[in-house]
C-alpha cells in the first residue's frame, strides 16, 4: 500500500505495481477490462510526469549542498543542474506521450466487446506408426528436429476427410500424449508423439468446434457448386501424396521437404 509520506517505499512499490501490471497484460480473459486499465495508465503517466518535475525541483534547489565522490562541490552543483534539466525534459516528453493513450482511451469508450463464443479444443489423430513403419520419421525427428518430422507426416492429413475418419473411429483426444512415457512436440497446429520405449510415432492436428445454433447451422449451410475441395494441413509447398495413408511413399517421391532429398542423396537417410 501506498504511504503517501515516504518516496523510497512508494518508487519501490511502483515499480513492483508496474511489473506486475506488465505481467498481468499478457493476456485478457475479459478484453472490456481494458478501458479501465488504460484510464489507470493514463493517469499513472500525469503522475509520474509530476514526479519527474519534483524531482527536477529537488535537484535545483539544493545545489548548494552537493558536491562529486571527489568532493568537488562545483562540479556536483553543474551534475545536479544536468539532472534536473534531464528531469524536466522527460517531464516534458511524456506530457506529449500522454495525449496519445489519452486519444486510445477516448476510442476505446466507443467499443462495445461481445463475449467470445464457446469453443472446445481437442486433438484428433492424423497418423500412427508403429515398428519398421516408424523407421524414418524416427530417423526425420532425429538428423532435422520435430518440425521437419512433422511436416513429413503432414502429407497424410487430408484435411476434413481425416477429421471424418478420426471422430467415426473415436481418435479423438483430450490432449496429445496421454500414454506412459509419451514425448510431445508441438509445431503448429500439430502435435507429434513419440514414445521411444514402444517405439511408436503419432501425429494429431487440433481441433477445435464452436457450438453453432440449430438456425445458425442452417442459414450456414454451404452451397457446392462444384466438385469439393480438400483443405491442406501440412506445410507450405507440401503437397499431398497419392498413396494411402499408411503405404511408405516411393524413392522418388517429389513432394518430400528439401532438407530430407538432401540427407537421402548423401546417404545420412536410410529408406
Amino acid at each position: 500500500m501506498p504511504t503517501y509520506e515516504n518516496p523510497v517505499t512508494d518508487a519501490a512499490e511502483a515499480y513492483e505495481a508496474l511489473r506486475g501490471l506488465a505481467h498481468a497484460t499478457r493476456s485478457w480473459d475479459e478484453p472490456a477490462e481494458t478501458y479501465r486499465v488504460i484510464g489507470e495508465v493514463v493517469a499513472g503517466i500525469r503522475c509520474l510526469g509530476q514526479v519527474l518535475d519534483q524531482l527536477a525541483g529537488v535537484h535545483l534547489r539544493h545545489q548548494d549542498q552537493v558536491s562529486t565522490d571527489d568532493g568537488d562541490r562545483a562540479a556536483g552543483a553543474v551534475a545536479a543542474l544536468s539532472a534536473a534539466d534531464g528531469f524536466h525534459q522527460a517531464a516534458v516528453l511524456l506530457d506529449q506521450a500522454h495525449d496519445h493513450p489519452n486519444a486510445a482511451f477516448v476510442q476505446s469508450g466507443k467499443i462495445v466487446w461481445y463475449p467470445q463464443p464457446a469453443t472446445t479444443e481437442r486433438w484428433i489423430s492424423v497418423l500412427f506408426l508403429q515398428g519398421d513403419e516408424a523407421d524414418r520419421p524416427l530417423h526425420i525427428l532425429g538428423e532435422l528436429g520435430h518440425v521437419d518430422a512433422v511436416d513429413y507426416l503432414a502429407q497424410w492429413d487430408y484435411g476434413d476427410e481425416t477429421t471424418d475418419a478420426a471422430m467415426e473411429n473415436g481418435y479423438v483426444y483430450d490432449e496429445p500424449g496421454e500414454g506412459t512415457n509419451d514425448q510431445v512436440a508441438i509445431s503448429g497446429e500439430y502435435a507429434l508423439v513419440v514414445n521411444p520405449h514402444i517405439g511408436y510415432v503419432s501425429l494429431l492436428r487440433r481441433h477445435t468446434t464452436t457450438p453453432i445454433e440449430p438456425d445458425e447451422a442452417e442459414a450456414s449451410a454451404p452451397v457446392q457448386d462444384g466438385p469439393e475441395l480438400l483443405v491442406s494441413y501440412s506445410s507450405p509447398n507440401a503437397p499431398k501424396p497419392a498413396v494411402a495413408p499408411r503405404q511408405a511413399p516411393s524413392r522418388e517421391s517429389w513432394f518430400e521437404p528439401a532438407a530430407i532429398t538432401t540427407l537421402k542423396q548423401s546417404g545420412r537417410l536410410s529408406l
